[in-house]
């Protein structure tokens, strides 16, 4: 069995390896009803393989609940290291990494001012996920709470053929984004209160 986030999507991978399974559509709209089938599936011996359409399952997606599923029936569960946007955009951010917080999406409205008061005072590097819609607002909100000086990056359409990195403070990442002319899936990286002390004091000098 094949579990896949769009199936269409993921019949362009399957196809290139000559795999005719035919996917199950696994999404945040039927996760909650799928979950325990996935497990079902298994406790009745079957291979299932949880795909998504970029990055790994389970990270920021519905894959957690299959995974729970499973593992509450107390079956296993193997995974297989992938592409992950989280540590690739850390890397090309060309900020601190050894440590660092995963915000994931942050709250849209309700309690997104408090989280945003809080990731001001976060001394580690910061990774969030945003969607292209809402890039610049996002920048625009941190960059008023954290400060327009702040070192980020932002990351598009990782290990994708159109993938790009652009770096700089908040400040200049808002201007650049304003018009809001942007595709694909979109990793915000932003420097902790350690590294941007240190950032502030070396253009001082």
């Amino acid at each position: 069995m094949i579990c896949a986030e769009d199936t269409r999507h993921s019949r362009t991978l399957l196809d290139h390896y000559g795999i005719t399974h035919k996917p199950v559509s696994y999404r945040d709209e039927n996760a909650e009803r799928m979950a325990p089938q996935v497990a079902r599936w298994v406790g009745d011996g079957k291979s299932v393989a949880l795909i998504s359409d970029a990055g790994t399952p389970g990270i920021s997606d519905p894959g957690f609940r299959a995974v729970r599923a499973v593992r509450e029936a107390g079956l296993p569960v193997e995974v297989i290291p992938g592409a992950t946007s989280v540590t690739t955009a850390l890397v090309l951010s060309g900020l601190a990494v050894d440590r660092f917080t995963f915000e994931g999406f942050l709250p849209v409205k309700k309690g997104r001012r408090t989280r945003l008061l809080e990731l001001a005072e976060e001394p580690r590097s910061m990774v969030i996920f945003e969607g292209p819609h809402k890039l610049a607002k996002t920048l625009f909100d941190l960059a008023a709470a954290l400060g327009a000086d702040r070192p980020a990056a932002v990351a598009r359409e990782l290990t994708k053929m159109f993938e790009e990195t652009v770096r700089g403070t908040l400040g200049e990442l808002a201007e650049r984004y304003k018009d809001g002319k942007v595709k694909g899936e979109i990793v915000i990286v932003v420097a902790g209160t350690s590294e941007s002390k240190k950032f502030r004091m070396k253009n001082e000098e």
